[in-house]
């Protein structure tokens, strides 16, 4: 599976991961350089004075990566929801520019968790009436 870059969250996949470490394996299948910036991203991030950083330049070269795996890393993290560029002209940051992390990914996290719900509930043996009636429309 080397050179693979597609994200597989299967459920069997998502139920195994236990540390920030299987969480990039995860996210950066088969590319070792990309799980380690992804985890010293997140990690610098996290500790960072109101999970703020001004930029992420710093932390690639902290670690030892090139601008190409930055930007790769830093694509991948801003469209899967777990970091946001925020704007100088944003008063909540202080009108400073830089990364923090985003609430896309939990709140994604959160409406999968309400799809489930839903899911269950449609399930239910008790809905057969409704469902009976869909078949009418159709």
């Amino acid at each position: 599976m080397k050179g693979c870059t597609k994200i597989e969250f299967g459920f069997n996949k998502i139920g195994k991961v236990e540390s920030l470490d299987e969480f990039a394996e995860l996210l950066f299948p088969s590319n070792r350089n990309h799980q380690k910036l992804f985890l010293a991203i997140f990690v610098e991030l996290k500790y960072a004075d109101g999970q703020y950083l001004k930029s992420l330049e710093w932390v690639a070269d902290k670690y030892g990566c090139s601008r190409r795996v930055l930007e790769i890393v830093r694509a991948k993290m801003r469209r899967l929801g777990l970091i946001d560029h925020v704007s100088r002209f944003g008063q909540r940051h202080g009108y400073r520019e830089g990364w923090v992390f985003s609430s896309r990914f939990a709140k994604a996290a959160m409406a999968l968790s309400g799809l489930h719900d839903r899911f269950r509930e449609i399930r239910d043996v008790k809905q057969e009436a409704k469902d009976r009636d869909l078949f009418r429309y159709f």
